[in-house]
């Protein structure tokens, strides 16, 4: 963690011109809100009472927007987890004010300062949020988990719940957690290398507003019981995909592997970093050495998930397989629809198809258009991220121009190269000619323009 000297504060001026250029939405509408309120006051129907089931949530310490909550029990040499989804549809119906509000969104916006919701708190931060404050309307998904990791949907109902306790990743502790928590995440985990996924969950790179106003750079490791949830949540996106794929609908995560010019680019980013990656050994091999811990394998941890094409969704279509190469598996996304416009769909679309219906019409022409939506709203969420990053960057190293880093040049063209500082997580460009990839590099910070969010530096000497 890197305490950003600002008594000028310049970050916060800085985060204020980023919600400006980006056009971040600040509240919502009165209608939206109108209507909100309006839904949060729904009673529950359609829905049976699996409140004395011992549901927990698992997030971190200050997320109030909880979409999952969980309880696991043994069934034979099985597990079965169940797995509660924030039933958004019950509170927002097809062409409401909130749903064109959240068309136009896509998914929530994270600032430091504060995010910009997919839905108005008083639905996402407290009547759909799984918190432990009183009964919440859920969909429910069973999942069977053999002792071999495989997975299968047994049941998908809405039910009633009552979370027994709001659980954080920093804080929990084994005895709070159910039965079987840990056994369940090693058998996803397990078959995650048996079929060779290769997830990369590096630390995020991220800045922190303090209680005090001011900001950290902070890059926070995932922790074992942040690693634990995610299969959890894994296994349930899995088995949705499969039984939506297996009755021809569905809106699927797609990703290809890196093409062989971004492995390249990230042995030399390896090199610049002093992490041995022997010419014989694969990307794949490579990445099951990593220890997110290690700053320095953190940090490539990062370059390796910014190298590959990226996810994007993709309906479902005839006689073509979904595939994401990060899962080696036909994925969905599910299981975060308070911040994720298109988990709704999906979790409408494996309600219903699950009891024998198909999904409505609406569902099917919202899996069309999501791709488009869900790509939009996700290269504003990234330039919003590294634009957060870039302006810290440049406030850290405000007061440091003039000093010398060491680098290695990751790209060259005619004109410079792209450099990666070996004692820094940062990313710049110098120009010259006659630089190589792969060259080291001493370099002079030169420039630093805070409000432009740039950083300048020349080859030292």
């Amino acid at each position: 963690m890197k305490v950003i000297a600002d008594p000028r504060h310049a970050l916060a001026r800085g985060l204020s011109g980023i919600r400006a250029e980006f056009a971040v939405p600040e509240g919502f509408p009165p209608d939206v809100i109108a209507a909100a309120e309006a839904a949060a006051q729904r009673v529950p129907a359609d829905h049976v009472d699996r409140s004395a089931r011992p549901f927990v949530t698992l997030d971190p310490a200050s997320s109030t927007d909880l979409d999952q909550a969980f309880a696991i029990e043994a069934s034979g040499g099985d597990l079965l987890l169940h797995y509660a989804i924030a039933d958004v549809a019950w509170f927002v119906s097809d062409g409401d004010a909130i749903d064109v509000e959240a068309w136009r969104r896509g998914e929530t916006l994270y600032l430091p300062d504060g995010k910009a919701g997919l839905y108005p708190p008083i639905l996402s931060e407290n009547a759909a949020s799984l918190l432990p404050s009183g009964p919440r309307p859920a969909v429910v998904f069973t999942v069977r988990v053999d002792p071999a990791g495989a997975v299968r949907l047994d049941g998908v109902e809405r039910a009633i719940i009552r979370s027994r306790a709001k659980l954080a990743y920093d804080s929990v502790t084994a005895d709070q957690l159910p039965p079987g928590f840990d056994d369940l995440a090693r058998r996803i985990q397990a078959a995650e290398a048996a079929r060779g996924a290769v997830r990369v969950d590096p630390p995020e790179q991220e800045v922190v507003m303090l209680p005090d106003g001011g900001f950290d750079l902070a890059f926070r490791p995932r922790l074992a019981s942040e690693d634990a949830n995610a299969a959890l949540s894994l296994a349930t996106n899995m088995a949705v995909a499969a039984l939506l794929q297996a009755n021809s609908t569905g809106l699927f995560r797609v990703m290809a592997e890196p093409d062989e010019r971004a492995v390249a680019k990230l042995r030399l980013a390896a090199e610049a970093l002093g992490i041995s990656w022997p010419a014989e050994m694969t990307l794949e091999q490579l990445e099951r050495r990593l220890d997110s811990a290690e700053p320095a394998q953190a940090r490539l941890m990062l370059a390796i998930r910014r190298a590959g094409p990226g996810a994007a969704y993709a309906p479902f279509r005839a006689g073509i397989i979904p595939w994401h190469a990060a899962m080696a598996a036909t994925y969905a996304h599910a299981t975060a629809p308070l911040r994720r416009l298109a988990d709704r769909y999906v979790v409408q679309a494996a309600l219903d198809v699950a009891n024998g219906r198909p999904p409505s019409a609406t569902v099917q022409q919202a899996f069309a258009k999501l791709p488009a939506v869900m790509a939009r709203s996700g290269t504003l969420s990234g330039r919003i991220e590294r634009a957060v990053v870039d302006l810290a960057e440049a406030v850290l190293l405000s007061g440091e121009i003039g000093a010398t880093f060491p680098a290695v040049a990751t790209e060259a063209d005619d004109k410079g190269a792209k450099v990666q500082l070996c004692a820094l997580p940062v990313v710049a460009r110098v120009t010259g000619t006659g630089i190589e990839p792969g060259a080291r590099l001493d370099l002079r910070l030169a420039a630093v323009d805070v409000p432009g969010r740039t950083v300048r530096f020349e080859r030292a000497g």
